[in-house]
């Protein structure tokens, strides 16, 4: 067993709220500074630039997990991350399907596409910063059928966390856990609001300087999806390490 830490909930340029800063070199470069062996990618509602951070990634010998973090019909956050190679189409298909609007970026900020070297492609016109018309249970039920695990994000965030919105957790949703922001750690949050949930923590990180502001050390046999899975669950001697 090995202990390693991952933040596993970061924004590229992609995301309007995201500094222009946050291309896959820059962004791989700063995990790799700060300690980090694993990362992922969550942009608003949408998974275009995940491939180019992972192949970046793969440059310098750090595990990229492409993620989404989806705004459900509730307007909560909820983060898919997955197995990385998934086929993720289907899935970016739904999301689009129930996405409306279009971004306006004097309002909102641009949604830059870029590749693995960090150049612009194109710029992403549907408004990724706008809540779906899908519900929590759908989104959860979509992730899980793609083979994703489901996590609903900064929960003890006012705004756009689970609990902020709802007031609760509905006893029905099968999420696999929940992560809280860098304003308060797993252990504090455990002792503040007691959950059968795994909780991890991530930075939330829209500019480079917060890449690893906040992370998650898991004790598994190898930093992978597959055993990140297994800690949630206390599965083969795998473990979420709460601070």
């Amino acid at each position: 067993m090995k202990e390693w830490r991952a933040d596993l909930h970061l924004h590229t340029c992609l995301s309007p709220c995201a500094e222009l800063e946050m291309v896959p070199t820059a962004i791989v470069q700063r995990a790799k500074t700060v300690g980090l062996e694993m990362i992922a990618v969550c942009d608003h509602n949408s998974f275009a630039n995940a491939a180019s951070v992972a192949r970046a990634g793969e440059r310098e010998c750090l595990q990229v997990l492409p993620g989404v973090e989806i705004t459900t019909r509730e307007e909560v956050h909820l983060l898919g991350l997955f197995q990385p190679g998934t086929d993720l189409t289907s899935l970016q298909t739904l999301i689009d399907e129930h996405l409306p609007g279009e971004n306006d970026e004097a309002t909102f900020g641009p949604q830059v596409l870029v590749d693995e070297h960090d150049e612009p492609t194109a710029l992403e016109r549907k408004l990724l910063i706008g809540a779906t018309t899908l519900t929590l249970e759908q989104v959860v039920d979509a992730i899980h059928a793609t083979g994703g695990l489901a996590i609903a994000a900064h929960v003890d965030r006012e705004g756009f966390g689970l609990i902020g919105q709802l007031g609760f957790i509905p006893p029905a949703l099968a999420l696999d856990a929940l992560e809280v922001s860098p304003r308060v750690s797993p252990a504090a949050w455990n002792d503040r609001w007691p959950t059968a949930f795994p909780v991890i923590t991530s930075s939330d990180a829209h500019r480079l300087a917060d890449i690893g502001k906040s992370s998650t050390t898991f004790r598994t046999r190898e930093a992978s999806f597959r055993d990140i899975g297994s800690a949630l669950v206390g599965r083969n001697d795998c473990k979420v390490v709460v601070h």
